[in-house]
């Protein structure tokens, strides 16, 4: 008597946790599946365009290392075997040096500045 109470509350709670993707439960294979993806992914666009590796890790640094390398490293191969050019990256790399802005720019935000600090100094 006692096992067929135990069997009839155990059958109700497995149906239910077979069910834990329906109730917003993350199955880990799945989750560990979809961020070597992602990193595969973003390796692959660095690669792309023109990127090093290490400018990858850098500005992906929640991306898997590994994953990220293997990405970059199919579609370096794939450019080569099909001999093709990446593209220019829209996006400064990392550690880029701002190209001086023009004096013509500058002087007139001096001299606003000077203005309202002389304006602040009159009253």
């Amino acid at each position: 008597m006692k096992r067929l109470l135990v069997v009839a509350l155990a059958l109700p709670l497995l149906a239910a946790l077979s069910a834990c993707e329906q109730l917003g439960i993350d199955d880990p294979a799945k989750v560990a599946a979809a961020k070597e993806a992602d990193g595969k992914a973003i390796g692959s666009a660095c690669r792309h365009a023109m990127r090093a590796i290490e400018d990858c890790y850098i500005l992906n640094p929640k991306a898997q290392k590994a994953a990220v390398y293997a990405g970059w490293r199919e579609m370096d191969e794939y450019m080569r075997e099909n001999k093709l050019e990446g593209i220019a990256p829209v996006v400064p790399r990392p550690g880029a040096v701002k190209p001086p802005a023009d004096e013509a720019e500058a002087a007139p935000a001096e001299k606003a500045s000077d203005k309202a600090s002389d304006k602040a100094k009159s009253h």
